[in-house]
């Protein structure tokens, strides 16, 4: 049985921290399944990439979307959660390197427990963290003290530089990367897929496509590639970026 140990907190508008008991080890890039309330509307489980994991505990970042996610933010109490352990596949941890890491909004909650992980094999990591203005930031000094070289965009210029992910990708970016990371708009990846798509890196992104059932059985989470149809859920949520068809 997992627990929440402390009531969820704020780290910027609309976007609060979870903390987790889990008796299973999370690995970057995977995600874990929520129960929404104590009946069964909404039916639906809520699924949230893993934001960080260190002994024995997962956090993750919600952003407030919805009503489950509202009932979250407003209901969730310290004591038992109904949370499924983390599932799914998660990303390929090169064990030397250099690596380019690119975010959008709530994307960059799964990076950042890659990046810690890439940290440990001695990976050189370049993070760029796009948001669409500096109150959607959250959790800002956290990756910018764990990577080497740190970014940050915002569409209105409010924080960092103005402009997308995918523009300071353009301006500041290299071709000499050993693998590149990314999770957020379907745009920003496949923009940033395509940037890429001739060099020799590992390219991998994290869709964020709707889940149903979470566990690969309702075909929900639908995701097109070059080699037939594939379920985020089980089959990702993280893919190789040059089979899916954008």
């Amino acid at each position: 049985m997992a627990y929440l140990i402390e009531k969820p907190v704020e780290v910027a508008r609309d976007h609060f921290l979870l903390r987790i008991t889990s008796e299973s080890v999370a690995k970057p890039g995977q995600f874990v399944n929520i129960k929404i309330g104590f009946t069964y509307d909404p039916l639906l489980r809520r699924p949230f990439s893993v934001y960080n994991y260190s002994d024995g505990i997962i956090e993750i970042v919600v952003r407030v979307v919805g009503r489950g996610t509202s009932w979250l933010r407003n209901h969730a109490q310290i004591g038992k959660i109904d949370m499924l352990p983390p599932m799914g596949k998660g990303f390929t941890i090169i064990e030397s390197g250099r690596a380019l890491l690119v975010g959008g909004g709530v994307g960059n909650a799964p990076l950042y427990y890659l990046a810690k992980a890439l940290k440990v094999h001695g990976v050189s990591v370049e993070y760029v963290f796009g948001a669409q203005n500096a109150d959607l930031v959250f959790l800002k000094e956290k990756y910018e003290t764990l990577v080497d070289v740190f970014h940050i965009t915002t569409d209105d210029g409010s924080c960092g530089e103005k402009g997308f992910a995918t523009d300071c990708v353009r301006k500041y970016g290299e071709k000499t990367y050993d693998a590149i990371y990314t999770c957020g708009p379907r745009p920003m990846m496949a923009a940033l897929v395509e940037m890429f798509r001739q060099s020799r890196a590992l390219i991998e992104v994290s869709v964020e496509n709707y889940f149903g059932c979470g566990i690969g059985l309702c075909a929900g989470c639908t995701v097109e590639t070059v080699q037939g149809n594939q379920r985020a859920c089980a089959d990702g949520p993280v893919f190789d970026g040059r089979i899916l068809l954008w």
